[in-house]
């Protein structure tokens, strides 16, 4: 049981126990309020350079199931109350301390977790070092900025996935830093999915004769990549498109609207989402902490809102065919894009 600190900017130490990788971590230190899915959270690579604190107490107790991996290991460090050291599951394949250490995560264990949320809710999102030895001087861990998001988690090059029955459609997919499971739902439902790196060009997605396209989620803040938004405005009204996440945010500053930072963000698998002029909600998936400000909306209706702050959580742009969304998409969200898109 190795002593291991962690330090919040403002000079604030937690003591608990090391597991996971041996060695220091810097990153903004953000809440996750799932129950389950610790393994999606640790392959999500929307968490780059972020501290991930879990709310639930217990963490790790049925092991790691490889096939249940998302994407790629992205964030800078994991807290816990505690971890499970005896998973029981009958996937299991090995136990959380090993993952981490094999992907270069240190964690620490045994630290108030209700403390720290309550910190992070009251305070806001803040900078942190999981350290063995507390520094002498904070200002490295103040002055950190996550930056280079997208360009280390989104595609590099172009991939054609095509289905193995007759092609029902071609979608063009630019991934913006997403988890790599979209594309294989895509062509399993009948459709060719060209992946287009983060740093695409407008007239050579046009180029590619897609019928429609998808911007994915991904992490950072959209102002970063103003660059990305300016070659969305120039696909804006001649395909379908459709944004999630950080696409949903690069789509609405492409349209003239504003964003900005959450106090805390919003984490978790049960975020409720209500839709627009209706007495409807849905309970989904969310990992982001920057929304698009509603006042700043100058094209487009406002087809999703947080039932919790009320930011906006999807955008309809129906003149141009295109619409967003904050969350991940349900799959009735991905049909009516889909549906749409045929039409």
């Amino acid at each position: 049981m190795k002593k291991r600190y962690l330090v919040l900017s403002d000079g604030t130490v937690f003591e608990g126990y090391a597991f996971g990788a041996d060695k220091t971590a810097i990153g903004e230190l953000i809440f996750n309020t799932n129950a389950v899915g610790y393994i999606e959270t640790l392959t999500d690579p929307t968490y780059y350079g972020q501290i991930v604190l879990q709310t639930f107490p217990m963490i790790g107790n049925y092991g790691i199931i490889e096939s249940d991996f998302i994407g790629e290991t992205k964030l800078s460090g994991y807290v816990v109350r505690e971890w499970c050291q005896a998973p029981s599951n009958f996937r299991c394949e090995y136990d959380i301390d090993k993952f981490l250490k094999d992907k270069g995560v240190p964690g620490i264990y045994g630290v108030d977790t209700r403390e720290l949320t309550y910190i992070l809710r009251e305070n806001g999102s803040t900078n942190a070092i999981i350290c063995d030895e507390v520094p002498a001087s904070l200002d490295e861990v103040k002055n950190y900025k996550i930056v280079g998001a997208v360009e280390n988690t989104g595609s590099q090059e172009v991939s054609v996935y095509l289905p193995k029955t007759e092609i029902k459609k071609h979608i063009a997919l630019v991934d913006l830093g997403s988890s790599k499971n979209l594309e294989v739902t895509l062509m399993d439902k009948g459709y060719k999915v060209t992946v287009v790196p983060y740093n695409f060009k407008a007239e050579d997605v046009l180029a590619l004769g897609a019928d429609g396209v998808i911007l994915t989620e991904g992490p950072g803040d959209p102002k970063d990549y103003m660059s990305i938004a300016e070659e969305i405005k120039g696909l804006f009204g001649k395909l379908p498109m459709f944004g999630m996440g950080l696409g949903h945010q690069l789509m609405a500053l492409s349209q003239g609207a504003d964003t900005y930072k959450l106090s805390y963000g919003h984490h978790g698998s049960n975020q409720p989402a209500k839709i627009a002029g209706t007495a409807r909600s849905l309970v989904i998936s969310q990992n982001h902490g920057y929304v698009v400000c509603k006042d700043s909306i100058k094209k487009g209706e406002v087809s999703y809102y947080s039932v919790n702050d009320g930011t906006v959580e999807g955008i309809a742009y129906k003149a141009d065919k295109a619409f967003s969304v904050q969350f991940e998409p349900t799959d009735e969200i991905i049909a009516e894009f889909l549906k749409g898109m045929e039409e």
